[in-house]
């Protein structure tokens, strides 16, 4: 056992604690300022910030975003122009004598307009099963798919869209409470609500190819895809982006939905719909059009008195079955939505306001 000397270990104790102070002073020498102290901003509008102390340069960073470089006393200035929408740390990457520091400050960028109101206008009605508590629905070449929750009865459908008739079903184990899906390659994918796993099938017989495992996103909600990413919604205000050429399909970005003035959350059933992501609020009866750049919710589409319209109203649950599930058919480019134990399913036209 070796014996240390009391006075080596005093030294060395000095010599740290001189290390830890060296650091937490040259903290302490910076400072981030924002102009005027402003935490928000608009597309379009200018960020105009400055860190006070020496320092020979200064990297600035929104997110993982670069922005910009300033030498010496240089301030910045940033006008937002397409940058993704949300709360953010803007960062402040200070170098000095071979030193680096950061300092941050978080600020939230919202849209510059206000989103563009929809109604809509019912063009037909078909039959749909009222056990079917709609978490997915989705079009993939003509055939309409369903994916329906609740632990114990939780289902993957494949339903004929004029009669409502199940053609195909398997139904889901009972510790998983199934939400989204989305079709892309010939499979389909399916979200589960808390379980934080996702099912892979074969889109002509069903059978289970694979699972796939939620990394940072919180739960399963809404899934769609653009033809190469999968977009899913969590319940947060994050739609997060994954990669299906990996098996593991991992979560590679994210946007957040954003208003000219609001943070939205509770986004659930998802679909995309000729470049944009239309999302309905989990009970409300709005659907959010989403820009899948930045997270810019461009239009709402305001579907109150679509339940007025259903066979079964006096049914349902008024808290839980609520508007949810959006369809659109790219071939005839028509819109259907529906809801959790409806017995309608609708399709409908939307018209500006």
């Amino acid at each position: 056992m070796k014996v240390y000397n009391p006075l080596f270990l005093m030294a060395l104790g000095v010599i740290l604690h001189s290390c830890g102070s060296d650091s937490n002073e040259s903290e302490n020498n910076y400072s981030l300022k924002i102009e005027e102290n402003k935490k928000e901003f608009k597309l379009g509008e200018s960020l105009q910030a400055q860190v006070n102390g020496e320092k020979d340069s200064v990297i600035y960073f929104l997110g993982e975003q670069r922005l910009a470089k300033t030498v010496g006393g240089e301030s910045l200035n940033h006008t937002f122009d397409g940058e993704k929408l949300g709360k953010w740390q803007l960062n402040a990457r200070i170098y000095n004598n071979g030193e680096v520091v950061e300092k941050q400050q978080e600020i939230t960028l919202f849209n510059d307009a206000a989103p563009v109101t929809y109604t809509y206008e019912i063009i037909n009605k078909y039959p749909h099963q009222a056990d079917a508590y709609t978490q997915g629905l989705e079009f993939f070449e003509n055939k309409l798919y369903e994916s329906t929750g609740h632990y114990g009865s939780s289902s993957l459908r494949l339903v004929d869209l004029t009669t409502g008739e199940v053609q195909r079903k398997i139904d889901i184990p009972s510790q998983y409470f199934a939400e989204g899906i989305t079709i892309l390659n010939n499979k389909i994918y399916q979200l589960t609500w808390k379980e934080g796993v996702g099912f892979i099938y074969d889109v002509e017989t069903f059978e289970k190819t694979g699972e796939f495992n939620y990394e940072k996103s919180k739960e399963g909600w809404g899934l769609a895809n653009d033809g190469s990413i999968l977009y899913k919604s969590d319940g947060t205000e994050k739609i997060w982006f994954l990669d299906p050429a990996s098996p593991s399909l991992p979560e590679t970005d994210y946007i957040q939905t954003v208003t000219n003035r609001t943070i939205a959350t509770q986004l659930n059933e998802l679909e995309w719909v000729d470049g944009k992501i239309y999302a309905n609020t989990y009970q409300k009866d709005g659907v959010a059009i989403i820009n899948p750049k930045n997270g810019a919710i461009e239009g709402v589409i305001n579907f109150s008195g679509l339940r007025d319209q259903l066979g079964n109203t006096a049914d349902l649950d008024p808290v839980n079955d609520v508007l949810n599930g959006i369809a659109y058919d790219p071939g005839s480019k028509k819109l259907y939505v529906t809801g959790k134990d409806w017995d309608t399913l609708f399709e409908v036209k939307i018209i500006e306001n």
